[in-house]
């Protein structure tokens, strides 16, 4: 089965705007998850707009909403310690009731970093960052008291209590098509993997990669879903149908949406009418 989601990036729009949309698509049986981004500053348009903070906004909206799976497309791991996130998504996770899907990646935005003086590491060393973090937020996530001497992160008698709703944990959903290290750690620690380029044939060539990695980990590739998030043209929303369906064929079967601001009204039932239905009939 395919499934179906939305995406409102919190850049150049209001927390009213979104909170709209969000709730038109809660109404929909067809949206069954819904995304927002983690970035300080917006990443298309003017850098100078509004951008509101994704997990704060994240867990405002798994408050008012009780179906819709929920998460952010995704966290970058250098943004914040990875014990102090797994608080936060642990948090999110009761808030919403166990409807949490856990989005994380290897960050990636220089302005942001240089602006705020965040350290941006080589792209080698993010990545095994990431590893890194996956495996701490999963063992905060699980044990009650867990040590970590890791080559970037270290934990000593550290706690997160209460823990996440869902068992053993919340979904991994991790972005990222490098082959070498990303596909490797999405391999290891993934539930859900996002693509989020340009064409059907490198999705495909990329979920070959990633099958490679996952019998040199000793891991089934079917327990990996498959995402992609497709940018919508909201005066033109039939011309995603075709797209959509090259990547279902390929194999994709997590559907993110992605919905360009300002937000048209009804978009979400429109989105329905005339994009999923058509694609998952």
């Amino acid at each position: 089965m395919v499934s179906f989601g939305i995406k409102t990036a919190p850049q150049h729009t209001t927390y009213d705007d979104m909170l709209k949309v969000w709730q038109e698509a809660e109404e929909i049986p067809s949206i069954e998850h819904a995304w927002l981004f983690d970035h300080f500053a917006p990443i298309q348009g003017d850098v100078s707009g509004p951008c509101l903070e994704g997990w704060t906004v994240l867990a405002a909206f798994a408050a008012v909403t009780k179906r819709m799976r929920l998460g952010l497309m995704v966290t970058g791991n250098t943004y914040r310690h990875p014990a102090v996130l797994a608080k936060i998504a642990a948090t999110v996770d009761v808030i919403s009731n166990g409807r949490l899907d856990f989005g994380i990646g290897a960050g990636w935005n220089v302005y942001e970093h240089e602006s705020m003086a965040i350290p941006l590491y080589k792209p080698g060393e993010r990545i095994r960052r990431l590893d890194e973090a996956c495996e701490i937020i999963k063992g905060l996530f699980t044990q009650p008291i867990v040590d970590f001497d890791g080559r970037y992160y270290q934990l000593k008698d550290a706690r997160s209590e209460p823990k996440p709703v869902q068992k053993p944990y919340p979904p991994f959903v991790i972005g990222g098509s490098g082959e070498q290290l990303t596909l490797r750690v999405v391999a290891k620690h993934a539930d859900i993997w996002n693509y989020t380029g340009p064409s059907v044939e490198e999705f495909t060539h990329k979920v070959e990669v990633l099958h490679d990695h996952c019998a040199a980990v000793g891991r089934n590739p079917g327990e990996i879903v498959l995402s992609y998030q497709h940018r919508i043209q909201a005066d033109n929303l039939g011309s995603s149908v075709s797209e959509l369906q090259r990547f279902v064929e390929a194999g994709a079967t997590h559907i993110v949406l992605y919905l360009p601001t300002p937000y048209t009204d009804g978009i979400a039932t429109r989105l329905a009418d005339e994009v999923i239905a058509k694609v998952g009939a």
